[in-house]
């Protein structure tokens, strides 16, 4: 199956869990997927609840992709973020990323490239 028809519901959960494993927080994924993509807190937590919205629409109906996302660089799964052709699987990665980065101990104000 493509990830861009599974289940928000399903798939979100999984970057939660890995970010929790290595001792950060949900709140903390919550904060990096609203600066990636717009949406509020609540409206995420409402597409948690909901079985209906697919990873695929929950990017393509972002409220506002941050343009600062095209500053996350490195590799996730082997492939460098930047170097991905496709738009909506380059912000997949760059979410991937950010959650990774968290799970990998980076600060939170590094991640959202606040110095």
């Amino acid at each position: 199956m493509d990830v861009f028809e599974m289940k928000f519901s399903k798939v979100f959960p999984l970057l939660i869990a890995k970010a929790v494993r290595k001792g950060r927080t949900e709140e903390e994924v919550f904060a990096v997927t609203e600066w990636l993509t717009g949406y509020s807190e609540e409206e995420l937590r409402a597409m948690l609840g909901s079985d209906s919205a697919t990873y695929g629409e929950f990017l393509e109906k972002a409220p506002c992709m941050n343009p600062e996302r095209f500053l996350v660089k490195g590799k996730i799964c082997g492939v460098r973020v930047e170097e991905i052709e496709e738009p909506r699987m380059r912000d997949l990665r760059i979410l991937d990323k950010l959650v990774d980065d968290l799970a990998k101990g980076k600060a939170i104000d590094k991640i959202l490239m606040k110095s």
